[in-house]
């Protein structure tokens, strides 16, 4: 969110849809382009707005960057948060697991966006990274350990296991052009598939 954003004590409706039509434009941009090949000027005409306009809300493009990177970890951390340590391990992960594929399949723009700010270092967002994220992995790296302490779940390294959710279920998302090169079911069934098959390896390989 923006400076000046966070500074107002109430936004009004008309600059929460303003910040959402800069994020939404920004994030095809950013996406088509690279942060590098982007400019400001791409982003507003997208958005709608005049540049000034939209310098009112973000005052140069790496705040509008940081704001779209961090507007996709919080989609993706939201399912996380709701690992419940009260709840059945098997229904729970699965639930995580599930969440974390259709964003691949719905938003896979903001996915490729992320893994290439990976990719270069992720100098953009990192204080993101090992602030909130961290705490959020290992508030719930917390919770996998309690279910395997009870025996609900084989002996893993909770950290490793997420990484391992991330990486198969982002994978979609990230190597579309490879998928849709080698598999040749249509976008729903191929996704049905990879449902099927993630939840038959990640339950049988976690349940004792």
């Amino acid at each position: 969110m923006s400076a000046r954003a966070q500074g107002s004590k109430k936004r009004t409706r008309i600059q929460v849809q303003n910040e959402q039509r800069i994020m939404d434009a920004a994030l095809e941009v950013f996406s088509t382009y690279g942060y590098r090949g982007s400019t400001v000027d791409q982003i507003a005409q997208r958005a709608g707005l005049s540049k000034p306009n939209l310098l009112y809300y973000y005052a140069k493009k790496q705040d509008i960057y940081v704001a779209v990177l961090e507007h996709t970890l919080s989609d993706w951390l939201q399912p996380l948060t709701k690992l419940d340590p009260e709840g059945e391990p098997a229904e729970q992960l699965w639930n995580y697991i599930e969440c974390k594929l259709e964003l691949s399949r719905s938003a896979p723009k903001a996915s490729r966006l992320f893994a290439n700010e990976m990719l270069h270092g992720a100098h953009n967002i990192e204080p993101y990274l090992r602030g909130e994220l961290k705490s959020l992995v290992e508030e719930k790296c917390g919770v996998i350990q309690v279910w395997i302490d009870a025996g609900k779940l084989k002996p893993i390294a909770p950290v490793h296991l997420l990484f391992m959710i991330w990486a198969t279920t982002q994978h979609y998302a990230d190597f579309d052009a490879q998928i849709k090169a080698l598999c040749q079911d249509k976008r729903e069934e191929c996704f049905g598939k990879a449902s099927t098959t993630l939840k038959t390896i990640f339950l049988d390989g976690l349940l004792p």
